[in-house]
Parts: structure tokens; sequence; C-alpha cells
């Protein structure tokens, strides 16, 4: 990740000063804003207006390629509530980890991602996946990090994350080609700024374990000298 950090700190020096502060905050605001313009229209056409539909963006509805982070992860109020509450905890989280040019990049190439299989595929997205790659992000920077499932058993979100990836696995060995492509998106964004620090990990560990055997080896062939 060495490379990559240097480079994106070389980008900060030239465009840090465009970068958005409390990205995930104005997402969030948007949220709620379509989450109550929705409530007017029960038939769900606000929703439905601003999915990233490809068809639609090459027909002029270019907003498409924006609003899709806007649409409210669910419509029950109180799991909403929670859902934007845990985007506020991860965003925030990230971006005082990172700083706020390094989280926008991170959520603009979610974001380009998710439009470059929306097209591949010709599927209409929302921003799901895209969340879920700041989830696997999060959890990678703080594993031990607990949270309340059900409000009331402490988990670990290292394992919440091995749950989140169960089933995008699963879609990505079973589901159709357009589907798969798709489901890629968290695993993309995430190797791109995780895939050389969990590639140098295992590098170290396959060395240790060597020098473990190693070690043994040698003190065997001494044993067996000695004896």
């Amino acid at each position: 990740m060495a490379l990559l950090n240097k480079q994106i700190r070389q980008l900060e020096r030239k465009y840090g000063r465009f970068a958005l502060k409390n990205l995930i905050k104005y997402v969030i605001g948007a949220n709620i804003i379509v989450y109550f313009l929705s409530l007017a229209d029960p038939s769900g056409g606000l929703p439905a207006a601003l999915m990233l539909d490809p068809l639609l963006v090459l027909r002029g509805q270019v907003w498409r390629l924006v609003t899709f982070v806007a649409i409210p992860p669910t419509t029950g109020v109180v799991w909403l509530f929670f859902a934007l509450y845990f985007s506020y905890l991860v965003g925030t989280n990230l971006e005082n980890a990172w700083g706020a040019f390094k989280f926008n990049v991170y959520y603009l190439l979610g974001m380009i991602l998710t439009i470059i299989a929306a097209f591949l595929t010709g599927s209409t997205v929302g921003a799901s996946y895209l969340n879920m790659s700041l989830f696997f992000a999060f959890a990678h920077l703080y594993p031990d990090f607990e949270l309340l499932v059900y409000f009331v058993l402490p988990v670990k979100v290292k394992y919440l994350s091995l749950l989140a990836a169960a089933p995008l696995l699963f879609t990505v060995l079973t589901a159709p080609f357009a589907a798969k492509l798709i489901a890629l998106v968290p695993v993309f964004t995430y190797l791109f700024y995780f895939g050389s620090d969990i590639w140098q990990t295992i590098l170290v560990k396959k060395q240790v374990r060597k020098n473990r055997k190693r070690f043994f080896t040698e003190i065997e062939k001494a044993r067996r000298k000695k004896d």
C-alpha cells in the first residue's frame, strides 16, 4: 500500500483543497431528504427516478450517475435510523483515519466501479454494494470495534464483515454474470486500497512459518548430533 499512499499523497498536494470534508454527512443528509420526500409518494416513484439505470442515463438522465447514492437503504424509519447511524459511524471513522481527500477518493472509486459494472451489465443498481465496500474498509482498520447486535450481543466488526462477505461470495460463485460483476464492486474497491497490505501480511506470515520450521529443524539437527 506504500506506493498507493505515495500516489494519493501526491494527488492530495495538488487537489486536496477540493476534498469535501464530512462527505458521509452529505450522503446521509441526501438519504434523509429522499426518504421524507418519498413519504409523499408511496408509489416509490422518487427512488426509481434516482436509481442508476444505464439506459436512462444514455437517454439524458445523467443525474442518475450521482443520485443513486441518495436512495435510502430501507423504508422502515427505525431501521433507516440505525442504518444511517452506522453509515455515519463508518464514514466519520474512515475520514478520521485517512483524511478527507483519501476518503473522498475511496468513495468516488466505489461510485465509478458501480457505474462501470452497471453499464457493462445493463443493470439498474443502487448504492448497497458501495456501502458494503465502506464497511469492509472500516472492518479492516478497526477489526476489534464492537457493535451491539440486536442492541444486546456485542460482536466485533471483523466477524460481522465475514458474515457480510458470505452472501457476497455466494453471489459471485452462483449468480448470473451481471450479478457477479456488480457484487465484485466492493471487493475491487476494498482490494484497491488494501490488497497490497493483505499480500504483505501473507508474505510475512509465510516467512514466519519458514523461520519457525527452520528453527525447529536446526534444533532437531543439533539434538541428533549431540546424541
